[in-house]
């Protein structure tokens, strides 16, 4: 599995969403603070619009273990806001389950309000640690991939 995890990670670093999304589970279910959690095609799709919008976007990946069907990884993104412009430096640690040689469940875990500072400036200092902003937050990254979905039909 843990040869499924640097796959995945690999394709992240070439933005190739249809290789990351080939190690999914068709019952994926994906969490993080920015999206929330995201099932199935939904998960999937998060991946497409990602890797479709990015700029200027490098990563890293270390520290991949399994350990009894559970997957660690912990990656760094460094990518322009696309929202403010704004150069964004995500410290990210996840988790994974496993089942039927796939990725059943992902959870990135970050600090949303240093997210917060970084790609919203001052305020994102002011409210990016705060419940509200989380739910708008995630009301909004969730708007923009229905939208995304919307246009790949």
């Amino acid at each position: 599995m843990e040869n499924l995890i640097h796959k995945f990670y690999a394709a992240f670093q070439q933005q190739d969403a249809e290789t990351m999304v080939s190690c999914y589970h068709n019952d994926i279910v994906f969490n993080d603070p920015a999206f929330g959690t995201l099932n199935g095609d939904k998960a999937k799709n998060m991946w497409r619009m990602l890797c479709q919008n990015a700029k200027d976007f490098k990563m890293d990946f270390s520290n991949i273990k399994v350990e009894n069907n559970v997957g660690y990884a912990h990656w760094e993104a460094d990518y322009i806001f696309s929202q403010t412009g704004k150069k964004v430096h995500n410290i990210i640690d996840a988790t994974f389950e496993f089942k039927d040689g796939q990725i059943i469940k992902h959870s990135d875990n970050f600090n949303l309000h240093n997210w917060a500072k970084q790609a919203l400036g001052f305020k994102g200092t002011l409210l990016g640690g705060t419940t509200f902003f989380k739910k708008k937050l995630q009301q909004q990254t969730n708007n923009l991939l229905f939208q995304f979905e919307s246009k790949q039909k």
